[in-house]
């Protein structure tokens, strides 16, 4: 699960597009920093991938809506935190407005989880339940429990990283660890799941389509 869908059910033809434009203008910010700016100018680099990441976003936007026939809240809210503490890194000429966008965003879905759980429900039930067709009462409860706890989790070592890590690594971690982990995350609930009544077989396909 990323930033822009991580409580959000996407169906299975648009996943790829959706992951890419979810993924991809972080990946542009990562590069134009990395290859795209003057050398030995951290700062500078920051505020080109900065500036690039804005712009991705948008371009994002428009593609979502024209593919996918709308802009999830989700990638919405990404798209406001990402313009808005963008133009705060160019005009303070500070990185450390964009690094603390993600903690904004775990911490936004921490609230929303938990949230419902206080009040007995399961928010992810109303946004995945196709996803994971089966599962019981018991297993949304748990599910969102555990995201929510994942997610405030992540908030606390996005804020940790900012303050210990140079920008350079927390950037490096931000594109290629925080998926990977969120990946794995994903991945350690479907035992849990499955106890719950979650099966995790493909249906059968009809005869005809075999026959084809």
């Amino acid at each position: 699960m990323t930033e822009a869908t991580a409580i959000e059910e996407i169906p299975k033809e648009h996943r790829g597009l959706s992951f890419a434009l979810d993924f991809g203008p972080l990946l542009i910010f990562f590069l134009v920093y990395k290859f795209g700016a003057p050398e030995g100018s951290p700062i500078t680099a920051a505020i080109y991938g900065t500036v690039a990441f804005m712009i991705a976003i948008v371009i994002a936007m428009i593609i979502s809506k024209w593919k996918l026939g709308k802009i999830s809240p989700m990638m919405w809210m990404s798209a406001i935190l990402i313009l808005g503490f963008g133009a705060l890194t160019i005009y303070f000429n500070d990185p450390r407005f964009i690094q603390h966008k993600p903690t904004i965003i775990y911490t936004g879905f921490a609230v929303i989880l938990f949230g419902g759980l206080l009040r007995g429900k399961a928010m992810l039930k109303s946004l995945l339940q196709a996803a994971f067709e089966g599962l019981s009462d018991e297993g949304w409860l748990k599910l969102s429990l555990n995201w929510g706890i994942f997610f405030l989790a992540m908030a606390v070592i996005n804020e940790l990283m900012v303050a210990t890590m140079s920008f350079d690594w927390w950037l490096t971690i931000k594109v290629w660890g925080v998926p990977a982990v969120s990946f794995l995350f994903a991945m350690a609930n479907i035992p849990m799941l499955v106890k719950h009544g979650f099966a995790v077989e493909e249906k059968p396909r009809p005869e005809d389509q075999d026959a084809a």
